[in-house]
């Protein structure tokens, strides 16, 4: 798959995004098809404080969340505003700019508000080549 320009800041992610939180509003409100406009004054509320997050996930194992994109013309990278994982990072504005030849893989996670996990999944926002830890790298 090719997540170029059109795909960004065309439709293709707001189809995923709107897949995403129709699916969430079904497991909840079978009978509802439309998370925009539910027919159910309870299904539209809930509907209403679902969440959706993107997770970018890059070819050299990099993990972003984007927190908004950029609108940077027709170029041939993305530009997006990250989501650091770190509270102390959150303080200013991290701007990124990736190859749309570099993006492997694109997840959006919706869920209510009130759903959350308690443990959210960790993303680690601009942090290059990190890679998840399996029992046997663990140290003694």
């Amino acid at each position: 798959m090719n997540f170029d320009h059109d795909w960004w800041h065309g439709d293709g992610l707001k189809r995923q995004i709107d897949d995403a939180r129709r699916r969430c509003l079904r497991a909840r409100f079978p009978d509802e098809q439309d998370p925009l406009q539910p027919r159910d004054p309870r299904a539209a509320a809930y509907a209403a404080a679902i969440e959706a997050r993107v997770i970018l996930y890059l070819r050299d194992n990099s993990i972003y969340e984007i927190k908004d994109l950029v609108d940077a013309g027709r170029t041939a990278y993305l530009t997006f505003e990250c989501l650091p994982a770190d509270e102390a990072y959150r303080v200013g504005s991290f701007v990124v700019a990736v190859p749309f030849d570099e993006i492997a893989r694109v997840e959006v996670f919706a869920v209510h508000e009130s759903e959350k996990p308690e443990d959210s999944p960790l993303i680690k926002g601009f942090a290059a080549g990190s890679r998840p830890v399996r029992p046997d790298d663990r140290p003694a």
